[in-house]
């Protein structure tokens, strides 16, 4: 796909930055920060929700191993459950773009909002879309967070981590109900605030 030349003919370090899972009941949100190498360019980056889960992880391997430098953070359940999650979700982002091992020159975060960072940042809306470095990290995080969760149902079988990935669909609430919560759930989600009141 094509980006916007608006960000595309940015010079310097530019580092993109993403997150995923703000929205489950379950597991962390996780933040990828991704500064690219323009000499050695990625084809067939674009927003991560649109992406096979198979593309996706051949993406997120070609970003690891061509881009000069990314980070993975991440703000635990109970950081979400603490500060609430946009608050969490800005910390973690602080975390993934301090952890690069290269200074950015600029920072351009998905969505509207920029964390406390001590390097020009800009929010960019639908930034997946017209950024290739956030595009970059939105499957590097998404990636990151899909093979945790996975891992998790088999710590925590019955819940159905590995096809639903935290988010309250059916399949997770009807497991919320006859399970209990596990102790990886946000304790400050309403559907799981409800089972915790049944008890």
């Amino acid at each position: 796909m094509s980006f916007d030349p608006q960000y595309s003919n940015l010079t310097g370090y530019i580092a993109g930055v993403d997150e995923v899972g703000r929205g489950p009941l379950a597991g962390a949100v996780v933040i990828a920060a991704v500064i690219l190498d323009p000499d050695n360019p990625i084809a067939g980056l674009d927003d991560s929700k649109k992406l096979t889960a198979k593309k996706r992880s051949l993406l997120a391997e070609q970003i690891k191993e061509k881009a000069l430098c990314y980070f993975i953070a991440r703000a635990e359940h109970e950081e979400v459950d603490e500060l609430n999650v946009f608050h969490a979700t800005l910390l973690a982002m602080q975390r993934a773009v301090t952890g690069l091992d290269i200074v950015p020159d600029r920072v351009l975060v998905d969505g509207k909002f920029c964390p406390q960072i001590p390097y020009p940042c800009e929010a960019v809306i639908k930034g997946d879309v017209k950024v290739a470095a956030i595009s970059a990290a939105s499957i590097v995080a998404k990636v990151s967070r899909d093979n945790e969760m996975i891992a998790l149902d088999k710590t925590y079988p019955g819940y159905g981590f590995a096809k639903h990935k935290g988010y309250p669909t059916k399949l997770h609430i009807e497991a919320l109900q006859i399970l209990g919560i596990s102790p990886i759930h946000r304790k400050s989600y309403k559907p799981v605030q409800k089972i915790i009141n049944q008890c």
